[in-house]
């Protein structure tokens, strides 16, 4: 995370929900004599995403749209978290 300049009134964040959470309940325009101008931006094209087919049985669909609705995402989004959640604790080797 990138830290705020010092006196700023942006506060250092620990993660990006914790960002997030002060973006959600803050106003950008509040902190418009804290941005700075930049000159130049590269972007970076991502790698191009595979898609998969996973089959659950109606129950458990039913299950993953009710929660992702609860979290304001869609059923697909959650699936992804989870699965990339859990292939990152696989590299963790605290996680055997």
């Amino acid at each position: 995370m990138s830290q705020p300049e010092k006196g700023s009134r942006i506060p250092a964040f620990k993660s990006i929900e914790e960002e997030a959470a002060f973006w959600d309940s803050h106003d950008s325009s509040e902190f418009e004599d804290e941005f700075v101008e930049v000159d130049d931006v590269t972007f970076v094209k991502a790698s191009p995403k595979k898609a998969i087919t996973v089959r659950l049985e109606q129950g458990s669909l039913d299950d993953l749209r009710k929660l992702a609705r609860e979290k304001g995402i869609g059923p697909s989004t959650l699936a992804r978290m989870w699965i990339l959640e859990r292939l990152h604790s696989q590299d963790d080797p605290a996680s055997r």
